[in-house]
Parts: structure tokens; C-alpha cells; sequence
């Protein structure tokens, strides 16, 4: 039995809401590694532009949850503007970019580019929305030197999430490949 692609996609959107959520129910600090960005750019390459919307709606249902029930905080919309674009925009990024047949190169150019563009914009909100930090170029600074350690958990996990949905069937396709030039080789001839 093989799983469709339409199917892989939305178990890979599934995983990556997992890995936000399992998280807080088996331990009492995360871990700081998450499928999403991986998973964003899977799904993207994989269903169409349209279906974006699926997996920016099933995220927001996973802030909300996350937000009111393990935070217990009160849900602002308005606070989550710029991470659902992030999310729609990373769809996006993986239909454009990983589409067909992703090369190793593309791959690294969309999981820089989604990790960079996550801590570049999450920062600068935080920066600006919050009283975290100073509302100066100092404070600025200081919110995105504190996230650094983030932004490599970030970099590493998206990565191994991507790398792995787009590096292992490229991989068992090779094997495959090499295993059949094989047996034709020793194949008798007739």
C-alpha cells in the first residue's frame, strides 16, 4: 500500500502541529525543535496554492489552542497577524520554490529562508509590540541577540524536518535506480 500525495501532505501538516503541541503535554519546557517550517514547505510543494488556506487555518486553531489552554492567555488575534502571513507565505515559498523536483541547493536556499524571514519577523514584533524590550535601535538589537539561540533551534529543525521529507525519497528513488542498473547488468542476455 502507498500513501497518496495529497495524504503525505496532511499527515506532514499534522506532524508539524504535533510538534508544537506534544511539547507541553509530555514535559514542562519545550524542547525547541518544531516541524513547522519543514512542514510548510512540504505541504506547499505538494498541494496547491489554493490549499494554503488548510494549513494557515489549521495553525491558527494550534495558536489559539496553545495561546488559551497551555499559556493560559488571553487570545489577541491582532497579535498573530504577521505569523499567519509568515505561515501562508512559507506555503508559498515551498509551491514556488520545491515544486516538482527539489534540488538539494533549493531545499537550503527555502530552509534559510523561512527560518531567517520567522526570526527576522517574529523579533521585530515582539520588539515593537511588547514592553520586553526598549523602544530603541539598542533594544532592537537586544531582542534579536536573545533569540539567537532560537533562531539556530529553528535553523536545525527545519532542516532535519526538510531534509528529511525531501532528502529521503530522493534517496530510496537513487537506491532504487542504482538496484535496477544493477539487475540489468546481470541480466542473461537472450
Amino acid at each position: 500500500m502507498t500513501l497518496r500525495p495529497t495524504m503525505i501532505a496532511y499527515l506532514v501538516l499534522l506532524l508539524a502541529i504535533l510538534s508544537r503541541i506534544l511539547p507541553h503535554v509530555f514535559a514542562t519546557t519545550s524542547v525547541g525543535f518544531t516541524a513547522v517550517g519543514g512542514g510548510l514547505l512540504f505541504f506547499g510543494a505538494r498541494r496547491s496554492r489554493w490549499q494554503t488556506i488548510i494549513a494557515v487555518l489549521a495553525l491558527m486553531a494550534t495558536d489559539f489552542y496553545l495561546t488559551t489552554y497551555v499559556y493560559g492567555a488571553a487570545f489577541h488575534a491582532s497579535a498573530y497577524l504577521v505569523t499567519w502571513a509568515w505561515y501562508a507565505a512559507i506555503c508559498l515559498l515551498g509551491h514556488q520554490m520545491l515544486s516538482g523536483k527539489p534540488s538539494m541547493l533549493r531545499v537550503g536556499g527555502a530552509v534559510l529562508a523561512s527560518s531567517t524571514s520567522f526570526f527576522i519577523l517574529s523579533n521585530f514584533m515582539v520588539w515593537a509590540g511588547s514592553g520586553m524590550y526598549p523602544h530603541s535601535l539598542a533594544g532592537l538589537a537586544a531582542c534579536y541577540v536573545a533569540a539567537i539561540p532560537f533562531y539556530a533551534n529553528d535553523v536545525m529543525s527545519t532542516a532535519i524536518t526538510a531534509g528529511a521529507l525531501f532528502g529521503l525519497p530522493a534517496l530510496a528513488a537513487s537506491i532504487a535506480e542504482s538496484l535496477r542498473e544493477s539487475q540489468d547488468k546481470h541480466l542473461p542476455l537472450a
